[in-house]
């Protein structure tokens, strides 16, 4: 499982996961696509919001390994802003690629997204 250095472990402050710190021995905790209602608690947002920033900064518009990031906190983003990289995707697999797409964290992140952090 490909660790991501330098990606935070968390929301700062808060119990927010991003990252897990080794492979889970029952399998692999699949990702799945989860829907995000309108009225989802402040703290919710915060942490999708940190979760997306340190993405971008990270990974930006290159395909990035899924490694040790948290299946929970992709599955929020997963199928929207998060993609499977590959036709033939396997979510229960820590190797599998993904990729962000820009344009849907443009529209559903704009506080988060900077075009001048990349341009």
């Amino acid at each position: 499982m490909m660790k991501h250095r330098g990606f935070p472990s968390r929301l700062p402050g808060t119990d927010y996961q991003f990252t897990i710190r080794r492979p889970n021995p029952k399998g692999v905790t699949p990702i799945i696509v989860r829907e995000r209602f309108r009225d989802r608690k402040p703290a919710d947002k915060r942490a999708d919001n940190g979760f997306v920033r340190a993405l971008l900064e990270q990974f930006w518009d290159q395909p990035f390994e899924r490694g040790n990031l948290d299946a929970g906190r992709l599955s929020w983003l997963f199928g929207r802003e998060v993609k499977a990289y590959e036709d033939q995707f396997d979510a229960r697999s820590y190797e599998e690629k993904l990729i962000l797409d820009l344009n849907v964290i443009k529209i559903n992140f704009p506080e988060t997204f900077d075009s001048d952090q990349r341009g």
